[in-house]
């Protein structure tokens, strides 16, 4: 952790300062020690330089195994291919010029993918991840001198509200237990005029017959580590023959997407090692979350609106995709 994180941080019980406390530091991170409330007392440890808010154990323990277990998979800088910066620039509607030099939150950051392109458009960027993942994500991102991360709940941040000027939750809010409270949440924490980008997967008839949904109730309930041994065994066959589904005429591509497994072949230029690591990697991360709810458009604006942000807008594109503005301040507020 860095010192200067702290400005941002308060205690997320009581909202009081927070008081950096038994520190071990090298060069200008703190690699542990407490932070303690000057409100009410609690302490919250650093551990491997990231403030920690939450349980070790708690519902996101399959996304903290899998980020750990993937760490780079997804990082434009290791592919080699600029898949996580198109899908940033492309749903966020943003560009570089907009967040250089800007406060930038990335809630649900996992291992870094969406954070590491902010960074390299000269943002500040705070991550927070709810699991373990936070760990993978300090260690692929570490070497920036604007880059923080914070382990904690998107429904009590250790953070003071509206201080960021561009927020964003991609690939994240389905798997929360609330998914309204996390949209209501996560707008809380723009700045004035401000803006916010977030996803869910849309609910309709092509998600409701998804292999995934009648599959979950029985993945949700093994243990991630079994879950991801049987993923990672089966997933070499079942992308074999999802290949050659997509290789019958007319019905093909129609066949290949009862097949429960991720195959990019003809999304995305990956190599053959790259379609067999995305396909174990995004088949496991649609079987373990223990949450999943798809949402509807007129849901996801009407939580938009409701959260009091102006030029909404809700577009779907693959996943469904809200866009909104903070109101700036009137005189008189």
């Amino acid at each position: 952790m860095k010192y200067k994180l702290l400005v941002l941080l308060c205690c997320p019980n009581c909202r009081s300062d927070l008081l950096l406390v038994d520190a071990k530091c090298v060069g200008e991170e703190v690699e542990s020690g407490d932070l303690r409330c000057t409100g009410c007392g609690r302490y919250y440890p650093i551990v491997g330089y990231v403030p920690r808010f939450v349980p070790t154990e708690n519902y996101a323990g399959s996304f903290g195994f899998q980020w750990n277990r993937f760490r780079r998979t997804q990082l434009d800088s290791f592919s080699g291919l600029p898949i996580s910066r198109d899908r940033f620039f492309r749903q966020t509607g943003w560009s570089p010029m907009d967040i250089a030099g800007k406060s930038v939150l990335d809630l649900g950051c996992g291992a870094g993918r969406f954070s590491e392109v902010a960074l390299s458009c000269g943002a500040t960027v705070v991550a927070v991840d709810y699991s373990s993942a936070v760990d993978a994500c300090w260690q692929n991102l570490r070497s920036h001198l604007n880059f923080h991360v914070i382990q904690a709940d998107i429904y009590t941040l250790p953070l003071r509200p509206g201080k960021f000027e561009f927020v964003y939750c991609l690939g994240v809010l389905q798997h929360t237990p609330d998914v309204k409270r996390a949209v209501m949440d996560a707008a809380a924490q723009i700045f004035p005029q401000g803006r916010i980008v977030v996803d869910v997967y849309p609910r309709n008839i092509r998600s409701a017959l998804h292999p995934k949904t009648w599959l979950r109730p029985i993945t949700t309930r093994i243990d991630p580590v079994r879950l991801f041994s049987l993923v990672e065994r089966a997933t070499p066959s079942l992308l074999s023959f999802s290949r050659r589904c997509d290789r019958v005429p007319v019905m093909g591509r129609y066949i290949r997407r009862l097949v429960p497994v991720a195959n990019y072949e003809g999304v995305y230029p990956l190599s053959e090692n790259q379609l067999l690591e995305w396909a174990t990697l995004d088949t496991y991360d649609m079987l373990s979350p223990r949450y999943d709810q798809p949402q509807t458009p007129e849901r996801l604006y009407a939580w938009l609106t409701e959260a009091g942000l102006e030029d909404v807008e809700v577009i779907e594109a693959g996943l469904l995709t809200g866009r909104g503005r903070k109101p700036a301040l009137r005189a008189f507020d």
